[in-house]
């Protein structure tokens, strides 16, 4: 293999060294309380973040051009009109959700928000630092792309451009319902975003599709209003952060109301002494694949079945199932925790073993004789995944009794950036190794390579990176995980974060056995080192389908086969 050239490597380096500083700069504004995104510390963050240059935030450093993909991505995880406030305060769960305020949840990450007034966003962080750091990096770009809309709609003497009073009107009229000349629109808009009149209109044809997200012309007017208002008149923007907040983070508070639930389910219904099979993944495939043949009375390939399930229009179908399943052995824990991280528990001796899949493996004599459990907890976020693990890993304990946890298997499927092949391939790590760290987790996989071949999707082995954002890499960094001695496979946010909890449980605190199985498995989601296939040019949607299902049916034939 060819050594990397110097330049790459210096400017990997330096990529890496504009994330700690990145990260420095967050974990010291957080302990503060606040902070004001263009004053001394806000221009450090943007500073460290138009050195970085991430792939996902396109053309940040261009000082006219206004980001419109990553825009969309960005508005798609924050609360519905974020962009028409000037204070934005981050807090845990204070008892907003038994208030008047109506919750807003941003379609791609469920978090609650409540808008307090016409100026103030309140949203809830109760996924830990990597959800904190993660929409801070959001508003960061947020703030470097509304300071282009207000540079474009000014002239050398600060006064407003005729296109951005056009803009204006065109506001009004579309918060009235009225028509207005969508022709003309795109013009002006072009103008004020610094984009061609055509790349103007894919992107409202994008942010039209989209759901829960303002309008182009409405976010692009608000963002310049504020940036204005801040530059001209001194009504600086704020982020703060609830004194509740910083009292919480750390501390697991969420995690441990979360995992005491599950157990104390378990224990009611007579589960806790079983082989217990945890599942990290989505909360339909493994549901799917047990069910939906039996509640829909249909013979069908599982992949097949499983399209038609996720179109949007057959929600009907979807339903059957999960009303199917849980008459039948399956039951659904809907966190109240915070931790928004929804539980499924299957009791695999009450499932009726009739139109399965031909995929699955169901031997009767193995589930007769063990009856395994299964646990299914939808995806974690970062940090999260170690909050929620370690907790879970612990003994159930109540009235003084201790019951351990009789864990016979862990099960991760994830999504990630992958480095060496498209959306939808497939990823089988043998290491999770900590971004900018010297930590590193070297681990048995029970699953290769050789399990996933033969089914037309690309599968690579290797280490995976556990990176501190997905939001803040670059070409210079991926490319260095790729070349470098890493050999890296891919990228994701919560592996490195299971393993440890994994094995501060059965190395450590001896709380589970120490030959406790581990599967890991990821799909590729993105190729961030792909120009259009990053995470900002869209989901996976139903190439997904194939990767999601196949990771399925593995996890499931080592649990309930032989």
């Amino acid at each position: 293999m060819s050594a990397l050239r110097p330049t790459q490597r210096s400017r990997a380096q330096e990529s890496r060294a504009a994330i700690q500083r990145l990260y420095i700069a967050m974990r010291h504004l957080f302990i503060r309380g606040s902070y004001k995104p263009l004053g001394v510390s806000g221009e450090a963050m943007i500073e460290a973040l138009t050195q970085l240059r991430p792939e996902i935030y396109g053309s940040i450093n261009d000082p006219e051009r206004v980001e419109l993909d990553g825009l969309l991505y960005i508005f798609q995880r924050l609360p519905r009109g974020i962009e028409e406030c000037r204070y934005i305060k981050l807090i845990s769960r204070e008892g907003f959700e038994d208030s008047d305020f109506e919750p807003i949840i941003p379609s791609k990450r469920r978090r609650n928000s409540y808008r307090i007034d016409q100026e103030q966003m309140y949203i809830e962080m109760t996924r830990g630092r990597s959800d904190i750091y993660d929409i801070l990096t959001h508003l960061t770009f947020l703030y470097i792309e509304a300071e282009k809309i207000r540079r474009n709609s000014e002239d050398h003497k600060a006064r407003k451009r005729r296109e951005w009073v056009m803009l204006e009107d065109i506001v009004n009229r579309e918060a009235r319902g009225e028509e207005y000349n969508q022709e003309i629109a795109y013009t002006y808009l072009s103008t004020l975003l610094g984009r061609t009149y055509e790349e103007t209109v894919q992107a409202c044809r994008r942010f039209e599709r989209a759901t829960d997200v303002n309008s182009i012309f409405h976010i692009t007017y608000w963002l310049g209003r504020l940036a204005s208002e801040e530059a001209h008149e001194g009504n600086d923007r704020e982020i703060s952060f609830s004194s509740a907040l910083r009292e919480k983070i750390g501390h697991h508070y969420y995690g441990e109301l979360w995992a005491r639930n599950i157990k104390q389910y378990l224990k009611d219904n007579g589960l806790l002494g079983r082989p217990l099979h945890i599942i990290s993944a989505n909360l339909h495939s493994v549901m799917n694949t047990l069910y939906a043949g039996a509640a829909l009375e249909q013979e069908n390939e599982l992949e097949d079945l499983a399209r038609e399930l996720s179109i949007e229009a057959n929600e009907g179908l979807r339903d059957k199932v999960k009303r199917y399943a849980i008459q039948n052995g399956m039951a659904q824990l809907d966190d109240t925790s915070g931790t928004n991280i929804s539980v499924q528990i299957f009791d695999t001796a009450a499932i009726p073993a009739r139109h399965f899949p031909r995929e699955l493996h169901w031997d009767t004599a193995v589930v007769s004789e063990h009856k395994p459990v299964i646990i299914v907890m939808d995806y974690a976020f970062g940090e999260q995944a170690y909050e929620t693990m370690d907790e879970l890993l612990k003994p159930y304990e109540a009235e003084g009794e201790k019951y351990p946890l009789n864990v016979a298997s862990v099960n991760i499927m994830g999504k990630a950036g992958i480095l060496q092949g498209g959306k939808g391939d497939i990823m089988v790590p043998n290491a999770h190794v900590f971004e900018g760290t010297a930590d590193n987790y070297p681990f048995e996989n029970d699953l290769t390579v050789e399990d996933f071949e033969g089914h037309g999707l690309r599968v690579v082995d290797g280490p995976m990176i556990s990176v501190l954002g997905t939001s803040l890499q670059n070409k210079d960094i991926l490319h260095y995980f790729l070349k470098s001695s890493w050999h890296a496979a891919g990228l994701e946010m919560e592996g490195a974060h299971y393993q440890k909890a994994i094995q501060a449980a059965s190395k450590i605190r001896k709380s589970i056995q120490e030959g406790v199985v581990l599967r890991y498995a990821y799909y590729a989601s993105d190729n961030p080192l792909i120009s259009g296939q990053t995470l900002a040019s869209g989901s996976l949607g139903a190439d997904g389908v194939r990767p999601t299902y196949l990771i399925t049916v593995k996890f499931l034939n080592r649990i309930v086969g032989r």
